[in-house]
């Protein structure tokens, strides 16, 4: 039996590399890597250093840490020769024809201690990435414990030489990974290379075929390493981050289409988009690189990152005015300017891009930009890219290339009408350049899963005589749903569970409710409870208000603050004092201005931005236990140590998705996924947003009736009006409610037309069979009487509030696991539909995908849908089914693993079964033991190794997850 050790898998990779393009050397210590360093470095800059200058040049390499090294990298190295005149050295070349690419092998450093690096790949003589290996069946976190050891023990001896290692690669032939180098490194930050469509690329020799080339490698260290500026740290970008900026900078390139990148929530679209703006930004035939994020708080924020990525790479746009002059490269009076910001690039807000091509005072300087070469970046673009603001750019500019950025993108099944016509994310962009979605990510380890647990319910208080279904329209859902006893106990339940949750305040959460109204109840529950001594939690808030609200707060009424709608904001002396919402909100803040130390306030705009400013960063530094919110905060908002998210608010589609994914960044061991309390049953919403968005085929095109059949459905429904109501004044004679409602729904078809006919350019009501002063007419008696119903309904809703108590218990909660895909098992063995029964397998393989503990499982659960499931009849168990499956698989495979590893069958099963109730891996003393036959010293050197990695997947298909 032969195996594969870790020398002759050294040996292959040195070899494989010399055919790739890397010279091999030999450098058996430090002396032969500097020696080696002054020939490469004469080499590509086409010079010759004496010894004194090149004493010089070691002694400027020398300096600084990891994170400085990496700037002296990408920069040129002033040197003062030796007749007195001076040259600047380029360390590392755009163009990898430039570079000088060598593999050493079992390169000896004398640090701390001394260690020897299995494969080292030299660029113009630095060592730039450093392979570390280990023999098949040795678990990869060996390799990376290894390269930590030698970052502490010898990486910085002599010059420090080594620390101008920008990637490190681990493999143990079978997996293998790359990250960046770091001070401080984590395993969660290693990354499996991929091809294009996601596909994993784990063997050595495919991935060094695909990753470890000069082409490539150059690609990677001039542009696809970041230094973070802000952390002083290496950032190096995943695959699918590598292929979007590729496909859009290809796309750049070579065509004038526009395209949009799906990668879902939490997979770091921003330094995605960050690196596809600065490379685009280099580009001769792109005049100007404009970012644009639909609210203040996100131009603040992605401004933030960007220049965390290069500082001073971008200002953040303070007003339309600015933004003006960015665009056109004026200096503005009074302002600074910043000499290091890259004028190609802007941040701003689409609120204010669309003034610039609309506002008459900037139009006539504007018109020099009209046939510039202009990319526009969307980020989040599913949210508000859909409204005229999009229409007005797209005109104004005739060059523009526009690019969206979404983890959500609007697709048939979620499109919202406007103007009674849907759009997909297709229709405004074009096509998908590049899709990574959730289940991508969940498997690959970048973002956490999801628990989500769905917690209370309502029940007839005992003695109720009232036998209505609590389900039907009859009932006052709001009344329910706002009722103080119930935010009460919400309240009190979240007080009680947020330390389990949180783990004991390691993490912190959000909690978003349904409107400004519930979230003042909830807020001063919280501080009503917290006066009282029952927690110590520190909450704070933040929303938006309107100028002219109708409703109204009662002022200092803790337990139960009642929404009054009322035009009256102060009542006389000694009544109580009704305050508008931005009342409240100021009230809140001044809690947080007691609590923190700071002076802020709704007063004027900017106090108002820096209370955003400042809320977003405590919440980030879990200086926040709560944050509550109706919108904000739920899109583009990462927070890392967030780990819980509560919700009391209906959601669905991407606005499930997008808040469910604040709770899933990745930070440490201890955060292990992201957890999602629902207080309303959003299950259905749930499954059926997260089976869109892991769909890498969804339907993006939406069927719309052409101008003649819609002005044919118009006429059609204006006949059908007249029959109802012959005249507008006929509306006044309908005999009953039935007739009425009749009515409101027949001329709501009719503006649901009209709206779609106002799409084309060429329409008027001239055309149709109703004229423009008649459509009117009949829209004041529709605005009217449809007003009137819905009061009349209102008045009619039987309150219930006096029978029906809200529990809170568990009702549901789903983790991807075993359990999880029986469950849906026994829901796809009874559907009868076909569609829907190929759905819901799609959904099984999606969640199969979703999880690594599961995929050693997928080609059996597979099997059992395609060859046994069907033949089970209707009335049949299908979990006992599923086990009788499961248990003859194990067993078949038991006996396969001992036939082919000549191991004593039932001296195996002792073991099985003793890992079964211990969950211990046996020692490899243990599966000495197993063997048929004694093994010599060298066979059993062989063989372990082996069987131990057997015994592993064995384990991992049939016991674990169970």
């Amino acid at each position: 039996m032969t195996y594969q050790s870790e020398q002759q898998l050294e040996d292959d990779l040195i070899a494989q590399l010399s055919e790739q393009g890397f010279t091999r050397v030999v450098l058996k210590d430090n002396a032969a890597l500097e020696a080696n360093l002054k020939h490469q470095l004469e080499k590509v800059n086409n010079c010759k250093l004496s010894d004194t200058e090149f004493t010089q040049i070691l002694g400027k390499l020398g300096k600084g840490n990891i994170f400085a090294k990496a700037k002296i990298l990408r920069d040129q190295l002033d040197v003062a020769l030796d007749d007195g005149d001076s040259m600047h050295l380029t360390l590392l070349f755009d163009d990898p024809q430039q570079n000088s690419f060598q593999v050493a092998q079992q390169i000896t450093i004398k640090g701390t201690y001394t260690n020897r690096y299995d494969v080292t790949l030299l660029v113009n003589g630095f060592p730039l990435v450093q392979v570390e290996l280990k023999r098949r069946g040795i678990e990869l976190k060996e390799a990376f414990n290894q390269i930590k050891r030698y970052q502490k023990h010898s990486f910085h001896a002599n010059h420090g030489l080594f620390n101008y290692v920008q990637l490190f690669v681990m493999s143990n032939g079978v997996n293998s990974q790359y990250f960046s180098n770091n001070s401080e490194m984590s395993a969660k930050q290693t990354f499996d290379w991929t091809d294009s469509e996601n596909n994993k690329i784990s063997q050595l020799h495919d991935f060094a075929e695909a990753f470890l080339t000069p082409s490539h490698l150059t690609h990677m260290l001039t542009k696809y390493i970041v230094l973070n500026e802000t952390g002083k740290y290496l950032m190096v970008l995943r695959p699918y981050q590598f292929y979007a900026v590729e496909a859009i900078v290809e796309q750049v390139k070579t065509t004038t289409d526009n395209g949009y990148i799906w990668h879902t929530t939490g997979s770091g679209k921003t330094l995605t988009s960050f690196k596809a703006a600065q490379i685009m930004t280099s580009l001769s035939e792109v005049d100007k690189v404009v970012f644009v994020v639909d609210r203040k708080d996100l131009d603040y924020q992605t401004a933030l990152e960007f220049n965390a990525f290069v500082k001073g790479s971008v200002d953040s746009t303070d007003n339309t005015s600015m933004l003006f002059h960015q665009l056109l490269d004026k200096p503005m009076k009074g302002r600074k300017v910043n000499q290091n910001r890259n004028t190609k690039l802007v941040v701003t807000t689409l609120q204010k891009l669309n003034n610039v091509v609309t506002k008459q005072r900037y139009l006539k300087e504007m018109q020099s930009l009209q046939d510039k070469r202009i990319v526009f970046i969307f980020d989040e673009c599913h949210r508000s890219q859909f409204g005229d603001t999009h229409k007005n750019i797209t005109e104004f500019f005739n060059n523009a290339q526009l690019f969206g950025f979404t983890g959500t993108p609007i697709f048939a099944d979620n499109a919202v009408a406007k103007n009674s016509v849907k759009r997909t994310t297709k229709d405004l962009f074009g096509e998908c350049l590049h899709p990574y979605v959730i289940v991508d990510a969940i498997r690959d380890a970048n973002v956490l899963k999801f628990a989500i647990e769905y917690v209370g319910r309502y029940q007839y208080k005992d003695g109720s005589n009232n036998n209505l279904d609590i389900e039907v329209e009859d009932i006052d859902t709001k009344e329910l749903l706002t009722s103080p006893a119930r935010l009460d106990k919400i309240t009190d339940y979240i007080i009680s569970q947020h330390n389990r949750k949180t783990h004991s305040r390691e993490f912190n959460a959000m909690f978003c409710v349904s409107s400004v109204a519930e979230l003042i109840q909830y807020y001063e529950l919280f501080a009503a409870k917290k006066a009282q001594g029952k927690h110590n939690l520190k909450i704070a808030t933040i929303f938006s208000y309107e100028a002219n609200e109708e409703e109204e707060y009662e002022l200092g009424n803790s337990d139960a603050p009642r929404i009054k709608e009322t035009s009256v904001k102060y009542l006389n002396e000694g009544q109580a004092v009704k305050l508008h919402s931005r009342d409240k909100l100021d009230s809140f803040i001044n809690d947080y201005n007691a609590m923190f130390g700071t002076s802020y306030s709704t007063k004027d705009g900017k106090l108002f931005d820096d209370y955003y400013k400042n809320i977003s960063k405590r919440v980030k530094a879990k200086e926040i236990d709560i944050l509550l919110v109706v919108n904000m905060f739920l899109t583009g908002f990462d927070a890392p140590k967030l780990n819980t998210l509560y919700v009391d608010k209906n959601l669905k589609y991407h606005g499930l998705v997008q808040a469910f994914s604040r709770t899933n960044r990745l930070l440490g061991e201890t955060k292990s996924h992201g957890n999602i309390v629902c207080f309303r049953n959003l299950k259905k919403a749930a499954d059926i947003a997260f089976t869109l968005f892991s769909n890498k085929q969804p339907k993006e095109y939406i069927e719309t009736p052409s101008y003649n059949e819609l002005l044919a459905d118009f006429n059609d429904a204006y006949g059908a009006l007249i029959a109802i109501t012959p005249t507008v004044d006929s509306v006044d004679t309908l005999p009953d409610e039935e007739a009425q409602a009749l009515f409101v729904r027949q001329f709501r078809e009719l503006m649901r037309l009209k709206n779609m006919l106002s799409n084309f350019a060429d329409f008027d009501m001239d055309s149709t069979a109703m004229g423009e002063q008649e459509f009117q007419d009949y829209t004041s008696k529709y605005a009217d009487l449809g007003r009137q119903l819905r009061e009349n309904s209102s008045k009619e809703k039987v309150s219930v509030l006096d029978d029906v108590d809200f529990e809170l218990e568990l009702l549901h909660s789903d983790i991807v696991n075993v359990t999880y895909i029986l469950q849906l098992l026994r829901e796809l063995h009874g559907e009868e539909s076909g569609d829907e029964k190929a759905r819901k397998r799609q959904v099984i393989a999606n969640l199969i995908a979703t999880d690594p503990t599961l995929l050693s499982k997928k080609a059996l659960i597979d099997k059992f849908m395609d060859e046994h499931l069907q033949g089970i009849p209707a009335s049949a168990d299908v979990d006992e089914e599923f086990e009788l499956y499961w248990e003859k698989e194990k067993r078949l495979e038991l006996e396969k693993f001992a036939h082919e590893q000549k191991l004593n069958q039932e001296r195996l099963e002792k073991l099985v079964t003793r890992y079964e109730l211990s969950d211990e891996m046996p020692l490899r003393d243990d599966f000495a033991d197993v063997l048929e036959t004694k093994p010599s010293l060298l066979q059993r050197r062989k063989m372990l190794p082996v069987i131990t990695d057997k015994f592993k997947h064995f384990v991992d298909t049939f016991i674990a997850g169970f």
